[in-house]
């Protein structure tokens, strides 16, 4: 290919005007928000490093479906010691970068410093991959189960995104609990990207989890979700409000999303909102909003509601 020799359009962007404007902005923002974002070396984690951990850290849960296609079982053993090696030092990495980023922040309120280092962390994760891998274990059998159209496991595991949404978030939920969250919220948001799935690593989730379809569903940090619930397409476990400080800034980390008990289904479009809850063994039909408590083993549904907002009317009338 011949290199384009040409002399610059007249009408060509001036870069060093717009390198200036952006150097403008950048300095602008950190003068104005300098306790949120202080000047200083990268110390954050990269997302194309926290891919590859995910990426490898699926091959070690199921090095014979979702590792090398050329993994014979007789080495098993070896590639997951192997990758498992090598993801733990990428990780270990990362964990530092977190961490270091984390303290610059905390030195700067005067808090107090962080209470365990990064090679616990990651030690502490490692030594919980095979309880992440029989919960998961759970959930593709939870679908296998529910879904008439699912031939075998292998087919829920290799094809499901909602597995693969629980692969992701049944690792970041365990980082989150370990003490790194924005890098549990990377690997949330891998998935989130790929499937359309929006799982918060701070939200609790039972076993025996089965997502169906899954676009379009959200659920929030501070969800619970209890065992063998059933969730489908554009359901959305949120935030009714955020309560707020005096400078009108969201409060963090304030339970506001519901509580669902064992044994739930949530059809299709469904909207939950609140810290409410929806009680073992409820059955919330499609498209219907709820904002209030939902008692045991009660079927919602749009034609229920508009009844008994009717018989609402008419005592009112």
């Amino acid at each position: 290919m011949t290199a384009d020799l040409s002399p610059p359009r007249d009408d060509f962007p001036d870069i060093d005007a717009v390198v200036r404007e952006l150097a403008a902005a950048r300095h602008d923002w950190r003068s104005a928000h300098h306790r949120l974002n202080e000047p200083g070396p990268r110390e954050l984690p990269s997302r194309e490093r926290v891919a590859e951990i995910v990426e490898a850290l699926r091959g070690v849960l199921y090095p014979m479906r979702l590792g090398p296609a050329d993994l014979r079982q007789e080495h098993e053993n070896r590639y997951v010691a192997l990758t498992l090696d090598t993801a733990l030092g990428v990780l270990l990495e990362q964990v530092r970068l977190e961490l270091a980023w984390e303290a610059r922040h905390i030195a700067a309120e005067g808090a107090e410093p962080l209470p365990r280092g990064a090679e616990a962390i990651v030690t502490d994760f490692a030594n919980g991959l095979s309880d992440i891998r029989r919960l998961l274990d759970t959930d593709v059998l939870a679908a296998f189960n529910a879904d008439p159209a699912a031939r075998s496991v292998d087919e829920v595991l290799l094809c499901y995104p909602g597995i693969q949404a629980l692969i992701h978030y049944r690792i970041a939920h365990r980082l989150h609990l370990l003490g790194v969250p924005l890098i549990a919220r990377m690997v949330s948001e891998l998935a989130h990207g790929a499937t359309g799935i929006d799982i918060h690593p701070g939200a609790t989730i039972g076993e025996r989890f089965f997502i169906d379809h899954g676009t379009g569903i959200v659920i929030g940090a501070t969800a619970i979700i209890g065992d063998r619930v059933q969730i489908y397409q554009a359901v959305t476990l949120g935030a009714k409000s955020f309560p707020t400080d005096a400078e009108g800034r969201a409060i963090k980390g304030a339970p506001r999303h519901p509580i669902v008990e064992d044994d739930v289904v949530i059809y299709s479009g469904a909207t939950v909102l609140g810290r409410v809850t929806i009680g073992q063994g409820a059955i919330l039909g499609g498209s219907v909003w709820v904002t209030e408590d939902v008692a045991p083993h009660t079927i919602v549904s749009q034609a229920r509601m508009r009844s008994v907002g009717q018989a609402e009317e008419r005592r009112t009338a």
